[in-house]
């Protein structure tokens, strides 16, 4: 009879401790102890920023750590500005530059899943205007001209999503593609353009010289803007539209926009860089962006969809935890978790084995849209193999480890960063800080 009674009560009690837990698939507020972490250690996080901002290495951000949905980390720390003592908020909105790309990846997966594209469909299905796309082949460096040759096949969507195109960066570029992409006035677009609307941007895109035949290897460029055009061809939608009704508004994010309203153009965080003394000034100019000023310019319908969304720390977070929970946030799927499955794969096995792909250390790959890290890079850090992950020109951060259960979201706005070490350190610390 005890037996019996002790048996129940012991029932009892583990319904009573799930039933204290929150069924939900949003992030919610927790103690790293409940999810197998040590405060103690995480704790450590505020150590090395801090100490970066003192030795004025980095002006401060927003940082953002959750396990199993719950934030164990959420911290805003440093100055806005090198004069004032205004400090960074939680609220503060963040040029977020190539984490855009995560999201029109997204936007695309949506469409495959929904039959409405192929991953292998020419883009001149979509767009016209890559039909007649050519790859370049001489040039003479006396004065930019150049001869081009066709592509040998057409660039489909894959080759976009895994930047294998041949459709490159002209401000990242050296020597002869950069030399085309201002032949071309195609420099400086990444994120933003005063009079081009994003069809018109494109169009004169597929314009410009391929740097190798569509397939041949990897190098990192404009596609995702590219696929942003084909999201809106094929929805009927504009980018920015589409990502608010399919994306943002389903997860519950807030604050993400291609262009800021009025009202929340205050909370958009200065860039800063590093000067000639060490200390940290104002951006007025960069060579990518032009204005850093461009989220809060007039809206023509000029969407980036490689660059040109702004966000807070917070309004990413359930954006990953939405991928983290294979598609699922808010009580809304955006994705299903066959198409996650996919999206998260190794594109570039041939391609790495080549010598041509994405890395040539074992184990650091791409997928769909993301950088990769799979069992042959276990060792190469504290992360999982199946952790994904991307960064911004304008130093922001996020990553994804499904075995872990594990997002980490970084917020900075720096110009030319010289400790890139930065986000190393901080992902030794969070892993460093799991005791299960």
């Amino acid at each position: 009879m005890k037996t019996k009674l002790l048996s129940l009560l012991l029932l009892l009690f583990i319904q009573a401790q799930l039933w204290a837990q929150p069924f939900t698939d949003n992030l919610y507020d927790g103690t790293p102890e409940e999810v197998g972490m040590s405060s103690q250690k995480l704790n450590r996080l505020n150590e090395l920023i801090q100490e970066y901002i003192q030795k004025k290495w980095i002006p401060g951000g927003v940082f953002l750590v959750a396990r199993e949905g719950q934030i164990v980390y959420y911290k805003n720390l440093g100055y806005r500005t090198p004069e004032s003592n205004a400090t960074y908020k939680k609220d503060d909105i963040f040029r977020i530059c190539s984490m855009t790309k995560a999201v029109t990846t997204v936007a695309i997966m949506q469409l495959y899943e929904q039959g409405k594209l192929g991953i292998d469909d020419p883009v001149q299905n979509y767009i016209p205007a890559f039909k007649d796309a050519q790859v370049l082949d001489t040039f003479n460096e006396k004065d930019s001209s150049y001869t081009t040759v066709p592509t040998a096949t057409p660039i489909t969507i894959r080759q976009l999503l895994t930047h294998t195109s041949g459709i490159v960066y002209g401000d990242f570029s050296q020597g002869k593609m950069k030399a085309v992409y201002q032949k071309n006035n195609m420099l400086g677009v990444g994120l933003s353009h005063p009079t081009w609307t994003t069809e018109e941007f494109i169009n004169r895109l597929a314009k410009v010289p391929l740097a190798f035949q569509p397939g041949e290897r990897f190098n990192y460029g404009l596609n995702m803007d590219v696929l942003g055009r084909v999201v809106e061809v094929v929805s009927g939608e504009s980018l920015s539209d589409y990502f608010r009704k399919n994306i943002f508004e389903p997860l519950g994010m807030t604050d993400t926009y291609f262009y800021l309203p009025k009202e929340k153009q205050n909370r958009l965080v200065p860039i800063q860089q590093s000067n000639s003394k060490g200390e940290f000034e104002i951006v007025t100019k960069t060579a990518l962006a032009g204005e850093p000023d461009y989220p809060k310019y007039k809206d023509i319908g000029h969407y980036a969809g490689g660059g040109g969304l702004s966000s807070t720390a917070m309004d990413y977070a359930i954006f990953i935890q939405a991928l983290l929970n294979d598609g699922s946030y808010n009580n809304t799927r955006i994705l299903s978790r066959k198409t996650i499955e996919m999206m998260t794969s190794d594109q570039m096995i041939a391609l790495n084995q080549q010598g041509r792909g994405y890395s040539k250390r074992p184990g650091e790959t791409y997928c769909l849209g993301f950088s990769l890290l799979t069992d042959q890079g276990n060792g190469l850090n504290l992360k999982s193999p199946g952790t994904y992950e991307w960064g911004g020109y304008f130093t922001t951060k996020f990553f994804i480890d499904p075995k872990e259960s594990l997002i980490f979201v970084g917020m900075m706005q720096i110009y030319a960063s010289r400790h890139g070490e930065f986000w190393d350190r901080v992902s030794q610390i969070i892993y460093g800080s799991i005791n299960d």
